[in-house]
C-alpha cells in the first residue's frame, strides 16, 4: 500500500508541470542600449495584460573577431582587428493569454533587434 501512495503524488506533480505553458522570447541586437529598451517594452506590454514574466535573463555576449592585413600585398606584421558583439536576452512569459500574444505580435521594435519566439 505504501508504493501506491508514493506513486500518486508523482503523477499529480507531472500534471501540474504540464499545464504551465511558456512563451520564450529570445532578443538579439548589436547595441545593448537598443536591446534593453526593446526588452523593457516587451515586459511592459506583457505586464499590462497581467502576465507573469520571468526575466530578462542576460545570455553570454557572442563576439566575432576578424583580423585583416592593413596593406594589400606586403607588410604582413601590420594588421587590424575588428569585432562584432551580439548581445542576447531571454524573456519567459508564463501562461500567456490570447491578448498577450496579440499585443506582442503588434509591437513595433526598433531596427537592429531580432526576436525569436517559441511556445514551450
Amino acid at each position: 500500500m505504501t508504493t501506491k501512495a508514493t506513486a500518486e503524488p508523482k503523477k499529480a506533480r507531472k500534471s501540474a508541470t504540464e499545464e504551465v505553458q511558456k512563451l520564450r522570447i529570445r532578443v538579439r541586437a548589436y547595441e545593448h542600449k537598443i536591446l534593453d529598451t526593446s526588452v523593457k517594452q516587451i515586459i511592459d506590454t506583457a505586464l499590462r495584460f497581467d502576465a507573469k514574466v520571468v526575466g530578462p535573463i542576460p545570455l553570454p555576449t557572442e563576439i566575432k573577431k576578424y583580423t585583416v592585413n592593413r596593406s594589400t600585398f606586403v607588410y604582413k606584421d601590420a594588421r587590424e582587428q575588428f569585432e562584432m558583439r551580439m548581445h542576447k536576452r531571454v524573456i519567459d512569459i508564463l501562461n500567456p493569454g490570447a491578448k498577450v500574444i496579440e499585443a506582442l505580435t503588434n509591437l513595433s521594435l526598433p531596427s537592429g533587434v531580432s526576436i525569436d519566439v517559441k511556445m514551450m
